[in-house]
């Protein structure tokens, strides 16, 4: 597995964030580290995302610090202009998984199907995002997309919450999970950050020692 995949399985939480005001991308992400993961997904969803990247970056050199939400070559550049050191796609797009590959850039591409699965291998990929792990089906999916692809490496993400990561984490494929409850639009929004350091560490405490 990647190096840098196999820093986020040391991890084993990714926190999955949204930012629509720049402004808070720093003391967000003081927030995670001081909470105990110091790491982030940061989604391109937001016209600010790619300023947000660059913001956290900058101040905090330390960060496992990725770009999701990736859908075009043009999004990887964008992302890795402004820091990232790995990629996150929802899907399995050949056209930017090859262009990663291109600039020896991480990426986790998404996939719920065996068909994926294997189009992810034949682009010569052992780690992948399981995408959207709940809605697909879950921890059986999961497990069963697991039996026959035993060399791949999963990062489930989509509907993982404290009630379910500790199952998701037990599944041996699983390498890290990507959630968002302890970073949830309210609470960044009403600059809560003591709250979401909080909710990190209860996360933290959730991980497999």
């Amino acid at each position: 597995m990647n190096p840098m995949f196999e820093k986020l399985a040391a991890m084993r939480l990714v926190p999955v964030i949204v930012i629509k005001d720049v402004s808070k991308a720093v003391p967000l992400a003081k927030a995670l580290c001081e909470g105990g993961l110091p790491c982030a997904e940061v989604t391109l969803r937001t016209p600010q995302a790619a300023d947000a990247i660059r913001a956290i970056a900058d101040a905090m050199p330390q960060m496992l610090l990725g770009a999701g939400t990736v859908l075009t070559p043009a999004q990887v550049d964008i992302a890795v202009n402004a820091g990232a050191k790995f990629i996150v796609a929802p899907g399995l797009n050949p056209e930017v998984v090859k262009y990663c590959q291109s600039i020896n850039m991480p990426v986790l591409p998404g996939v719920c199907t065996p068909s994926e699965v294997e189009q992810g291998l034949a682009l010569g990929l052992e780690a992948l995002k399981f995408f959207p792990a709940e809605a697909a089906g879950g921890v059986n999916m999961l497990k069963a997309l697991s039996g026959p692809y035993g060399n791949v490496k999963f990062m489930p993400t989509g509907g993982i919450t404290q009630k379910n990561l500790q199952e998701y984490l037990a599944i041996k494929s699983v390498f890290a999970c990507g959630g968002s409850w302890m970073v949830k639009d309210d609470l960044i929004a009403a600059g809560d950050f003591a709250a979401i350091t909080e909710l990190t560490r209860e996360a933290v405490k959730l991980l497999p020692s």
